[in-house]
């Protein structure tokens, strides 16, 4: 989890001038034209998966997602890293990213890992929904990591103004929706609504997934077409990435 904060909002300072417009993103090619929106569709990949409510289930689940991800995104991003995950001990609650305790499960990127806490609220629980979204979400954060979007977005300028650099952070986390769309097609997982996934909270308050209509637009566009290119949320409008 990283967020990226104008000056004036780092220094809690008032904005006094009127707020700048927002628009796409110029001038930052690995976001505007990174290779990857030339990939073609994810392949197919024999996904079998089945929870239980174990948590050697839950997480023999895990792992297989994950392989089934690192087969998926392979072809699509040149030099491409398979990603091995790590499950935390039950009693180690700490997020690496936010130094935040975490009482349940969550999946999050530390250095080269893909680091899990499996818990009682995805053991227990009777379908794979939050799970699976918890674990597609952060691996949006392996795709950005391996092609440069990561880097770029963080290298925007900061000192730009709240309200564009509020709408830089929408564009970055509503292009994570929309890989996780790409990965669920991959997978052949079957999604008739969106909405129970947009539900789904990440565990750390997330105020720039943008407006629910919006993520809906993008994880259904992800999952439609299948290929990382339908994800380039940096030359979408400012209306659809609100």
């Amino acid at each position: 989890m990283i967020i990226r904060l104008s000056a004036g909002a780092a220094l809690g300072l008032a904005l006094l001038s009127a707020p700048a417009l927002a628009e796409p993103v110029k001038g930052a090619p690995e976001l505007t034209h990174n290779a990857l929106y030339k990939a073609a569709k994810l392949p197919k990949v024999a996904c079998k998966l089945n929870k239980g409510t174990s948590s050697a289930s839950t997480k023999k689940y895990i792992t297989t997602l994950v392989g089934c991800l690192n087969k998926a995104w392979k072809p699509a991003i040149k030099g491409f890293v398979p990603v091995k995950v790590v499950f935390k001990d039950a009693d180690d609650r700490e997020s690496c990213s936010t130094g935040m305790e975490v009482s349940g499960s969550f999946s999050e990127i530390c250095a080269t890992q893909l680091r899990v806490r499996v818990a009682g609220d995805w053991i227990k629980a009777k379908n794979d929904v939050a799970v699976f979204t918890s674990i597609t979400r952060t691996w949006g954060g392996v795709v950005t990591g391996q092609t440069g979007i990561g880097e770029a977005w963080w290298a925007l300028e900061n000192g730009a103004s709240e309200p564009v650099m509020n709408e830089q952070n929408r564009r970055y986390y509503l292009q994570i929706d929309c890989f996780v769309g790409v990965s669920a097609k991959s997978v052949g997982r079957q999604v008739k609504d969106w909405k129970p996934v947009v539900k789904v909270p990440e565990f750390w308050k997330n105020r720039f997934q943008g407006k629910t209509a919006n993520r809906l637009y993008w994880l259904a566009q992800g999952y439609k077409s299948g290929k990382p290119g339908a994800c380039n949320t940096w030359t979408a409008s400012s209306s659809k990435v609100a």
